[in-house]
């Protein structure tokens, strides 16, 4: 094999061609870290450049600035790369005051920034729509320049994304009762663009890179965290990790023809939910979470009625896994078990094992199923 081909994550994205972005967390960080810089020295840093979550240090261009009595404010252009994303473009913004000693960082949305208003998400009820991770990356960022430039660190941030409640009516949302607006999403603060025939043409090459370097064990992954996961369990190296994004199917489908000994599936709970339910592509867009599935394994698992009727009513996966796990009921390995199912059968008798691990969005394991 050629010491130029490489496998792995990276090595897909770079042979789909596409360009990649940044998320509405990273425009978000960025106008942080401008706006605090701002209020503490009276003047702008143009370009701001960031560290995201894996070292990366982009620079951003301000779109738009504002600096008055006790605030200043920040723009940020998304750009989504060659991605499909419905946010390209958007301007972003972050408007940074100070608050007293000892408040820490407080986030507020502002205009076309959506407020959660159903549980079952990562944050609790009342709550801007600033996800984890973001919330992570901007206070990290607003100690950094404090201690820079002296100052102390306790400030609100006020997140907003011109015409976002419009743009908002092209997500889900309206669906999952985060009203208002957007959200400030991103765990890796890079937008993998996504183009299917791109997209699965890499994902055949991972899977003949691997071959080719004597690997037995593979790993379909969903993304960064799912990723991680499967490093910690099993050290696998980076040339056995299959960046299959949405894509099951593609990913079943060339093992089938080209098959290895075995093949880990990891990935959020919600989207393998949708491959034990019989979807292959877990896009959002092309598949949902069908509740009333989920209730019918609940009841496999044990759950009575009132549970189940729970489980079929929930706002989102999360939240039905949740209401399981509260009552001993294991959703998390039914649904590893069934999707492990699914995939035998789409291998077709292959000789590959299979074995799918479920986590949450914090990579915490919530399920698994045995090899088979």
């Amino acid at each position: 094999m050629s010491s130029e081909v490489k496998g792995g994550r990276r090595a897909q994205l770079e042979h789909t061609g596409l360009r990649p972005g940044w998320t509405t967390g990273a425009c978000a960080t960025a106008a942080t870290a401008a706006a605090y810089t701002a209020l503490l020295t009276g003047e702008f840093p143009d370009p701001v450049t960031i560290t995201l979550p894996k070292g990366q240090t982009p620079s951003f261009a301000l779109a738009a600035e504002e600096l008055g009595d006790g605030y200043a404010m920040a723009g940020i252009v998304k750009d989504a790369g060659d991605d499909p994303d419905v946010t390209h473009g958007a301007l972003v913004r972050a408007t940074v005051r100070h608050l007293p000693a000892g408040a820490g960082v407080v986030f507020r949305a502002g205009p076309g920034v959506g407020t959660v208003t159903r549980p079952g998400l990562p944050l609790p009820v009342g709550e801007a729509a600033v996800n984890p991770v973001p919330r992570r990356m901007m206070g990290d960022h607003v100690a950094e320049v404090a201690a820079r430039h002296g100052g102390p660190g306790d400030v609100e941030i006020t997140v907003s994304v011109d015409h976002g409640e419009e743009i908002a009516r092209s997500t889900w949302n309206p669906r999952l009762g985060i009203l208002g607006g957007l959200s400030i999403l991103g765990t890796t603060g890079i937008v993998v663009p996504y183009s299917c025939s791109a997209w699965i043409d890499s994902i055949r090459r991972g899977v003949d890179v691997a071959r080719a370097a004597g690997r037995t064990h593979v790993a379909g992954c969903t993304g960064s965290t799912s990723e991680k996961t499967v490093v910690a369990e099993y050290g696998l190296p980076e040339d056995a990790l299959l960046d299959m994004g949405d894509f099951a199917g593609a990913v079943l489908k060339y093992i089938r023809r080209h098959p290895v000994d075995r093949l880990t599936i990891c990935g959020g709970f919600a989207k393998l939910s949708k491959l034990a339910a019989g979807h292959l592509d877990l896009h959002s867009a092309r598949s949902q979470v069908d509740k009333g599935f989920l209730a019918g394994l609940a009841r496999r698992g044990g759950a009575d009625e009132a549970l189940a009727a729970r489980v079929a009513d929930a706002n989102t996966g999360l939240a039905a896994l949740q209401s399981c796990l509260a009552a001993g009921v294991p959703l998390g390995d039914l649904v590893a078990a069934t999707a492990r199912d699914e995939a035998l059968a789409v291998l077709r008798g292959a000789p590959v094992a299979v074995d799918v691990i479920c986590i949450d969005r914090a990579g915490t394991v919530v399920g698994r199923s045995t090899v088979a």
